[in-house]
């Protein structure tokens, strides 16, 4: 069971690559370069992610709990609150014009 939040967010959720420049790069001494060797993957991709340019997807999402030791689904969730909160501002006013139905 959830509790609906019928008052909306006014602030942006904090993106997952902030908590990576923030507070994830600092805690283990990390270089963005030294992220990207440390996962595989280009040092573009990391910069993209840092600068909030690209979204986790669920595979970095894998690779990001296996070397910090926490669940896919903690950088699932942070992005997920980021691409809810921003379609809500871009569609907002035309979602405002849909009546809710009610059941029988």
């Amino acid at each position: 069971m959830s509790i609906q939040n019928k008052r909306g967010r006014k602030i942006r959720p904090t993106h997952p690559g902030e908590m990576l420049r923030e507070d994830f790069l600092l805690d283990y001494q990390l270089t963005a370069s030294g992220l990207a060797k440390a996962l595989g993957v280009s040092r573009q991709t990391i910069n993209e992610l840092l600068r909030e340019r690209r979204a986790v997807s669920p595979e970095m999402a894998i690779r990001f709990s296996r070397l910090f030791g926490n669940t896919p689904e903690f950088w699932m969730n942070a992005q997920q609150a980021v691409d809810l909160w921003e379609a809500n501002q871009a569609i907002r006013e035309n979602v405002k014009r849909i009546k809710p139905l009610s059941a029988a």
